[in-house]
């Protein structure tokens, strides 16, 4: 699927004190669990429009020594998170992270702020459709499990109803349409910018 043509579909659901539960019903549809693994989001504004305005997000993810750019481009549906994502892996190592931060800075890219998470990845797959399942431990913002699909137009339709099949087979019926970055941004008191 080309960067064009691919789509992300997701939803959020804050868990509280569901974590145990919604983890029994992932291993009761059979999905495997992977390594928990530590990740720092980097996000940056553009020098000539605020993301946050645009609902745009761009971020330098590392996860340990991997870094990926993503951009995301503004919420296409009311109902999940569904936008276009484009994803390009960069060299290995913190100092290709730093590097690349400080080429964006230099091309006037505002920071905003970083975003740490711990997260457990869960693959389920049903159907057709195989799921990227996320359990995150986010600093300053809790605990979430993220439920997503990448798809490309033609499947849109079919790929939201099956996000929010999925949710509702899990118990979960309150998304929470803000991204980690705006909740980050609004406990920590700071004006939303670029996400």
């Amino acid at each position: 699927m080309s960067d064009a043509d691919r789509f992300e579909v997701e939803l959020k659901f804050p868990l509280g004190d569901q974590r145990a539960v919604v983890v029994e019903q992932l291993r009761t549809m059979g999905a495997t669990c992977g390594e928990t693994v530590p990740q720092a989001d980097r996000y940056f504004n553009h020098p000539q429009r605020d993301f946050a305005e645009t609902d745009e997000a761009f971020r330098i993810r590392s996860i340990g020594e991997l870094n990926v750019v993503t951009y995301k481009g503004p919420k296409i549906d009311s109902r999940t998170k569904t936008r276009r994502e484009i994803e390009l892996p960069i060299g290995p190592s913190a100092q290709t992270a730093e590097q690349l931060a400080e080429v964006l800075t230099i091309l006037s890219f505002r920071p905003v702020a970083t975003v740490r998470k711990q997260r457990q990845p869960w693959h389920l797959t049903q159907s057709e459709w195989h799921f990227e399942i996320a359990l995150d431990e986010v600093e300053q913002v809790g605990s979430y499990l993220e439920i997503e699909l990448v798809a490309n137009k033609a499947q849109l339709a079919a790929a939201q109803t099956a996000v929010l099949d999925l949710a509702a087979k899990l118990g979960l019926d309150a998304p929470e349409k803000r991204s980690y970055l705006r909740i980050f941004l609004e406990r920590t008191q700071q004006p939303a910018r670029g996400e």
